[in-house]
C-alpha cells in the first residue's frame, strides 16, 4: 500500500510539472459565451434634432481560433453567431430600430511563456462588420419608413489566456476593443430629406470558453 501511494504521488507530481506548449503548426479553436459591449461613445444631436442615439449589449455563441505560425507568433480569428442590438434616442424616445450584425476579426498574436501551461497573448488586426436585418420598430417608424447601416471596417486590439488542462484542451478567456463606426441612414416617412448620422459602437468583446488543440 504505501509502494502504491509513493507511486500515485510521483504520478501527479510529474503530471502538475507537466507544460502543454503550443508549437508551429497547432490548431487551435475554442467555442464559449461572446458578449458585446458597446462602449458609451454615441454621436450626439443626430441631424440637429438634439437626440443621441445609443446600442444595447448582446450576448452569443462565440468560435475562435489560433493557427500558430511559430512557436510565438499566431493568426487569430474570431467568430460567432449574429448579435443582434436594439437602437434607442435619448429624449424619451426610447427604442428605434433593431439591427444584427457579424463582426469577423483577425489578428497576428503574439503568445508569451510557451512553455507555462496558462498562456498568455495578445494580438493586434482588422475587423470587418456586417449588418443586416435592419428594422424599425412601431416607434421608429413614426421617423422613418426603413433605416440602413453601413458595413464597417476597423482595427482591432486582443488579449486573452489559455488554461491548458492537458495537451490537448483549455479553458479561454479573451476580450477584443473593436473600432466599429458606422453611417446610418433613416428614410424619411413623408419622403422627405433622409436623415444620415453615424453610430459609433466601438464595443469590448468578452469571451470565455474553452477550446481544443489539433
Amino acid at each position: 500500500m504505501k509502494a502504491y501511494a509513493t507511486a500515485l504521488m510521483a504520478v501527479s507530481l510529474a503530471l502538475a510539472g507537466q507544460a502543454y506548449s503550443y508549437e508551429q503548426g497547432d490548431l487551435i479553436l475554442r467555442a464559449g459565451a461572446a458578449t458585446v459591449d458597446p462602449d458609451g461613445d454615441f454621436t450626439e444631436n443626430v441631424g440637429g434634432t438634439g437626440l443621441d442615439v445609443s446600442v444595447d449589449d448582446n450576448t452569443q455563441l462565440g468560435i475562435t481560433g489560433t493557427y500558430m505560425l511559430t512557436d510565438n507568433l499566431g493568426l487569430g480569428l474570431l467568430a460567432a453567431t449574429p448579435f443582434s442590438h436594439e437602437i434607442s434616442l435619448s429624449g424619451g424616445v426610447g427604442k428605434i430600430a433593431d439591427a444584427d450584425h457579424l463582426p469577423p476579426t483577425l489578428t497576428l498574436q503574439y503568445h508569451f511563456n510557451n512553455e507555462s501551461n496558462f498562456q498568455p497573448y495578445v494580438g493586434a488586426g482588422l475587423n470587418y462588420t456586417i449588418f443586416f436585418d435592419e428594422g424599425l420598430n412601431a416607434t421608429g417608424k413614426t421617423l422613418g419608413t426603413d433605416i440602413d447601416l453601413d458595413d464597417s471596417f476597423g482595427l482591432a486590439l486582443e488579449a486573452g489566456i489559455d488554461w491548458k488542462l492537458d495537451d490537448k484542451w483549455v479553458v479561454s478567456a479573451q476580450v477584443w476593443y473593436l473600432d466599429i463606426d458606422t453611417d446610418a441612414t433613416l428614410h424619411d416617412a413623408l419622403g422627405g430629406p433622409d436623415l444620415e448620422f453615424e453610430v459609433e459602437i466601438d464595443p469590448w468583446v468578452y469571451m470565455i470558453g474553452v477550446g481544443y488543440k489539433f
